[in-house]
């Protein structure tokens, strides 16, 4: 009975079947498209893509070349070597402890087996860091100076053909005279030993602006410093930002650094002390303490 009144449902027109026949046609074949067909979009090229793919693989090599290289070193003064220089160099921390327990009885290697004598490091990597030691001109030409002791230059330059002259004593006209220096440089040299209030090594004579090197052999060959001359010696401890900014070996940043240094640590004791404080120029630590006063 109840399949009698839903037989009229099912029961279809001529027209109804074949629009019903159409319409599974047109549903398999949509099938089929679908199966069949690759709906993959084809990738555009972008050529600022690949120049930048390109670019990386060479950044990457470069990378890759960097990382490989062995770290270059500069020549350093080994009295002044710091617990991770010498960790670079290959030094264990025995051999580290050796030279700053030395350092600590206020005296200074002074040549590449007195270094060895002192750390105990061995043959080969005293061949290999060696090279690279940097002594102060007064420990390397000691046929005219006396043995450094406590930052003193006493004893005069020997005899030579030519006459040499102090450069703390010499004028402009004098300057003028070494061939290659005119008013200019002359007037320079002047400048730098004034802000200075005198020299206290040749060396200093590299840290004027615009000397070519050939012209400071020259000034080394007609100049020195033939005594420790009287200079008012800064007080680390006690001298204000201002008065330490001044001085020609510490810029503004360094100063500021020595006071902070000064207020959280306590006194400076001696020059190890200030090598501590980040950019203080280690390589000239020799020549700057003769300036100061602990």
């Amino acid at each position: 009975m109840k399949f009698r009144n839903t037989a009229p449902y099912f029961s279809f027109t001529n027209q109804q079947r074949k629009g019903i026949f159409f319409l599974l046609i047109i549903i398999i074949a949509l099938q089929l498209f679908y199966f069949f067909s690759d709906f993959s979009q084809a990738e555009k090229s972008q050529p600022e893509k690949e120049q930048w793919l390109s670019l990386q693989s060479e950044v990457d090599s470069l990378k890759a070349i960097k990382y490989n290289e062995k770290p270059k070193i500069y020549p350093f003064n080994p009295n002044f070597i710091s617990d991770y220089k010498g960790y670079k160099l290959g030094m264990s921390v025995q051999e580290i402890d050796r030279l700053f327990a030395y350092r600590k009885e206020n005296k200074y290697v002074n040549s590449a087996e007195e270094f060895q004598k002192v750390t105990k490091v061995s043959d080969s990597l005293l061949n290999v860091i060696s090279p690279y030691f940097k002594f102060p001109n007064w420990i390397q030409n000691k046929k005219n100076f006396k043995a450094y002791d406590k930052g003193y230059l006493s004893q005069p330059f020997k005899k030579e053909d030519i006459i040499v002259l102090d450069i703390n004593q010499a004028v402009k006209e004098d300057f003028m005279k070494i061939n290659g220096i005119g008013e200019g440089l002359s007037q320079r040299i002047l400048k730098q030993k004034e802000s200075l209030e005198a020299f206290v090594s040749m060396e200093q004579i590299n840290d004027v602006w615009g000397l070519p090197p050939e012209v400071i052999l020259e000034l080394k060959k007609y100049f020195k410093v033939s005594s420790f001359p009287k200079i008012k010696k800064i007080p680390v401890n006690d001298a204000s930002l201002k008065e330490l900014s001044q001085f020609p070996y510490f810029k503004y940043t360094l100063a500021k650094q020595i006071v902070t240094y000064r207020s959280m640590n306590g006194k400076i004791k001696n020059i190890e002390d200030l090598i501590n404080i980040k950019g203080f120029p280690v390589e000239k630590a020799n020549i700057i303490s003769l300036y100061l006063e602990f």
